[in-house]
């Protein structure tokens, strides 16, 4: 009796167990990676900035990139102002950009404007750098990108981190959550030499690589959808563990709430339409690039997974408490939740958010469950055309 009950448990917690083991060995392997030598600069390079009615903060963003440690002569930036109705294209012409205005009532979001300059990039350009329009960056980002590509590096991403993170206890955590998924995971992912991934901003792709497979990419989740397009032909994302791109978070609970349900009904379509057929291809060629990507995919958001461990160990503990059995399963869910304690904790202290952001760890819970419910709220649609999340005046 007490082994079949722990079998049933256990049986019914394995995707959460196998989630656990995944971000055990994304901890474990998430030491600062080595930086690559860099050779004098020659490389030529194209920011490529996707703006909608940006007006309140283009220009800083343009100046930041303007600032960047790199010979003037070998970049350029451009700003796609699409389907705008407010005066960013004339901000970022004062800023020093150049600037591509597209009105297409039709063929709306990123990944239109996207497509739009990708393809009208010189072949003289070696690589395009996309950049969001609230953005700021690290001096060394070029420097970082032109290493990569230097090593034999098609697509490569800086890391994503939050521009604001002292804006309050929200972003705090989602500094710490950022740790956690955009550092501690891409640099295991760059260890093992799979995809790190795209994160939509701060990517870098050379012009070769855009000819080849073009962009195309529409959904809300563009980036991912990319991504997988070049594990399956057979490319993967290097990561720049050195250089940083900073982007501004919401801090209101309706903004972020927007913000997020779009991206999580995205995501859940790419899921359905791609995570088993990576799968299966990856075992069929065995190929260890798809079958991270179908992982990273499959893989449920770590508010999930928390909730999952957390109802399971409770189930587990209330049996043994009143029927005696359940030890073995308890224990499983027990360790696996240490687990995901040590990924968050990894997440912190690669956050730069120091004490204050491990005391807002205490407010982890509230996250966790405003995150877990969005599910059962009405969803969001998924649609690819531009939803400016309203954001607080752009802070340096």
């Amino acid at each position: 009796m007490i082994a079949i009950v722990d079998l049933v448990l256990l049986a019914l917690g394995v995707p959460l167990l196998l989630a656990a083991g995944y971000l055990l060995l994304a901890t474990l392997l998430s030491a600062r990676l080595r930086v690559p030598e860099s050779l004098p600069p020659s490389r030529r390079f194209r920011f490529v900035v996707p703006a909608h009615n940006e007006s309140a903060g283009i220009a800083e963003t343009v100046r930041s990139l303007l600032a960047v440690d790199y010979p003037r002569e070998l970049f350029e930036v451009v700003v796609v102002a699409d389907n705008c109705t407010d005066d960013t294209a004339a901000q970022a012409s004062a800023a020093g950009a150049t600037v591509m205005v597209r009105n297409d009532v039709e063929r709306r979001g990123k990944g239109y404007a996207l497509d739009h300059v990708f393809s009208s990039t010189p072949p003289e350009v070696d690589a395009v750098v996309v950049i969001d329009a609230d953005t700021l960056i690290s001096p060394n980002l070029l420097r970082a990108f032109a290493a990569r590509r230097d090593l034999g590096a098609r697509a490569a991403q800086a890391d994503y981190a939050v521009r604001n993170p002292n804006a309050g206890w929200r972003t705090r955590l989602i500094a710490i959550a950022f740790g956690s998924f955009h550092i501690v995971r891409s640099r295991a992912r760059e260890r093992l030499e799979v995809s790190c991934g795209l994160r939509g901003n701060g990517m870098c792709f050379s012009t070769e690589l855009l000819r080849e497979i073009p962009h195309r990419a529409y959904s809300v989740v563009e980036d991912v959808e990319y991504g997988v397009r070049l594990g399956e032909a057979g490319y993967r994302v290097h990561y720049a563990d050195e250089a940083h791109v900073y982007g501004e978070m919401v801090t209101s609970a309706a903004a972020a709430n927007t913000q997020r349900r779009r991206w999580e009904e995205g995501r859940k379509l790419l899921v359905s339409q791609h995570a088993r057929r990576l799968l299966r291809t990856s075992f069929s060629q065995r190929s260890p690039v798809l079958f991270d990507l179908a992982m990273d995919l499959l893989v449920p958001p770590l508010s999930r997974i928390v909730v999952g461990l957390v109802l399971c160990w409770v189930i587990a503990l209330t049996l043994h408490l009143t029927l005696g059995v359940g030890q073995v399963s308890l224990a499983a869910f027990g360790l696996a939740l240490g687990v995901v304690a040590a990924y968050v904790l990894r997440g912190w202290m690669v956050s730069g958010t120091g004490l204050r952001g491990l005391l807002d760890l205490a407010l982890a819970p509230v996250y966790i469950v405003w995150k877990a419910t969005l599910r059962f709220r009405r969803p969001a649609r998924a649609t690819s055309e531009w939803v400016r999340t309203e954001r607080e005046k752009p802070s340096s």
